[in-house]
């Protein structure tokens, strides 16, 4: 027979691994209304506390009374006027399209395409830095250290997301690592597979070495496609 690992099991979606993340809040801003307004005002009217989500969120109020939810940015409060637009400033947590946000500076919650209200960049403490303006196009340096190009008239939100110091904060608790792990669809606490049987793991047998290459084929069978899957490069990036 063949194994029935750990990465197998967990991708079945059983109710051992099944996650219980509850995200009541829709984040994206009103991409279309604030491309056909040069200067759009609005004011933070409220900070929430998503569960499962790590960064805090804004309830913004706009002048007609619509209201929209973003990411907090490090540094917004309630109360705080927010200028969305082709005219609005370079301030923190003001809404502009990238074409208008100058080299260096740290943006967050950046549309993908054009109309999509935000897509990247939503973690909490994390932010992408504007690298250099390209003709219809911004080259964005991504959290993951990659360069990714986007359209100028995307929009995103100047600053770096709020709830960057989550992971500073010890659990104390194994219960608690083991409930927020479980909120987030991974078992705990989670064995090592050099300290495992060869039966329970292609890397057992073991517990000082694998004794063979991390990385795995693509093409792979699924009792042995665990490690590195099919990667590019290894090891630490330079910055």
């Amino acid at each position: 027979m063949g194994r029935r690992i750990r990465a197998q099991r967990i991708g079945r979606g059983s109710p051992t691994f099944r996650g219980s993340l509850k995200r009541t809040i829709s984040l994206g801003y009103p991409s279309m209304l604030i491309r056909s307004s040069k200067l759009l005002l609005g004011y933070v009217k409220e900070l929430h506390h998503d569960s499962g989500r790590g960064a805090p969120v804004a309830e913004i109020a706009l002048e007609d009374g619509r209201t929209f939810a973003m990411t907090a940015v490090e540094g917004l409060h309630v109360g705080q006027i927010i200028e969305m637009g082709m005219e609005a400033s370079i301030k923190t947590g003001n809404i502009v399209p990238l074409e208008k946000v100058p080299e260096g500076t740290m943006v967050s919650m950046v549309e993908l395409k054009p109309g999509d209200c935000g897509k990247l960049v939503r973690a909490g403490g994390t932010y992408a830095i504007v690298m250099s303006q390209l003709p219809g196009r911004t080259v964005l340096l991504m959290p993951s250290k990659k360069m990714l190009e986007v359209s100028s008239k995307s929009l995103a939100i100047i600053g770096a997301v709020a709830g960057g110091g989550l992971h500073d904060k010890p659990f104390l608790k194994a219960g608690k690592k083991h409930h927020w792990m479980k909120a987030k669809h991974r078992p705990y606490p989670r064995v090592r597979g050099v300290a495992m049987v060869p039966a329970f793991h292609p890397f057992g047998g073991t517990r000082k070495k694998i004794g063979r290459p991390e990385t795995v084929s693509r093409n792979a069978p699924p009792g042995r496609k665990v490690g590195l899957i099919s990667a590019k490069r290894t090891g630490r990036r330079k910055r």
